[in-house]
């Protein structure tokens, strides 16, 4: 009677193990899934591919046409999230298209350029490079937060950078999103990224850039509540030039953190970007 008791409780045992197992791969089937599912939804503003780079969407949009050069030139936009970018960067994204330029980017959430968010960067930096035949050397392309983004992950590789434009870009932590609202995504109290913000903010990092003269440009409204001109990419222009760094600085007249459409048909950013391109590592 034990002995039966005993195979029994195996058995028991046996099955719950097996059903949780299944369960569990269920639920990490489901998670990849719904990854997948989230990247084919994506909808660009130009024809393109939507892929995954680990598991963060990533996009790539290819130049209108092909020119003679051994790897295509591109522009690394940000942030990528689910609706961005959108129509109100087609307009440039056309003439970088024509321009023989293709657009990428990836999704890595809300990271306010942290080092988990700097990792998927080089990622998607590789996947494009050594595999899709990109530039080893991209414009990087940074609107409001995206600028923070790209800020940081360039100062650890100003080698791979041709030039960083931005519309309106972050480049001060403490400015936005600020250092409470920033402490999570860098897996940090509020305390220890203080203490540890020049070791994460752009405006504090700029020397690696300097040095291998990457050529900056922003347009920045000088009436910007939400990222405020004087804190962001004017004091970057002021620290890029006491480097010895280059830097081209718009100031729109009472435009503010806003829609307004000289921020995403600015000639000046497309020629700059255009420009930059097509002089790097291609």
């Amino acid at each position: 009677m034990r002995r039966r008791f005993l195979v029994f409780v195996v058995l028991v045992f046996v099955v719950v193990v097996a059903t949780a197992a299944a369960g569990n791969l269920s639920a990490a089937e489901k998670t990849s899934a719904t990854t997948k599912n989230k990247a084919r939804a994506k909808t660009l503003p130009l024809p393109g591919e939507v892929f995954l780079v680990g598991r963060c969407p990533a996009f790539l949009i290819p130049p209108r046409h092909s020119i003679a050069k051994v790897t295509t030139p591109w522009v690394w936009y940000a942030p990528t999230l689910p609706g961005l970018p959108a129509d109100t960067e087609k307009w440039m994204f056309e003439r970088f298209t024509a321009a023989g330029i293709a657009i990428a980017g990836i999704d890595v959430g809300e990271s306010y350029g942290s080092p988990s968010g700097r990792a998927k960067y080089t990622a998607l930096y590789r996947t494009l490079v050594e595999k899709r035949g990109m530039s080893r050397k991209p414009v990087l392309l940074g609107r409001s937060r995206g600028g923070l983004m790209l800020y940081c992950w360039a100062c650890e590789n100003a080698d791979k950078v041709a030039a960083i434009a931005g519309i309106y870009p972050v480049c001060n932590i403490a400015s936005y999103p600020g250092i409470e609202r920033a402490a999570g995504a860098y897996q940090l109290t509020a305390d220890q990224l203080n203490r540890e913000l020049r070791n994460h903010n752009p405006l504090d990092r700029l020397e690696s850039l300097a040095k291998a003269r990457v050529p900056l440009f922003a347009i920045h409204g000088d009436a910007d509540v939400v990222v405020p001109l004087g804190q962001n990419s004017g004091e970057m222009a002021k620290r890029y030039a006491a480097l010895g760094g280059k830097m081209e600085l718009v100031v729109p007249k009472g435009q503010g953190h806003n829609m307004w459409r000289g921020f995403f048909e600015c000639q000046e950013l497309v020629d700059f970007v255009i420009k930059h391109a097509h002089s790097g590592d291609n």
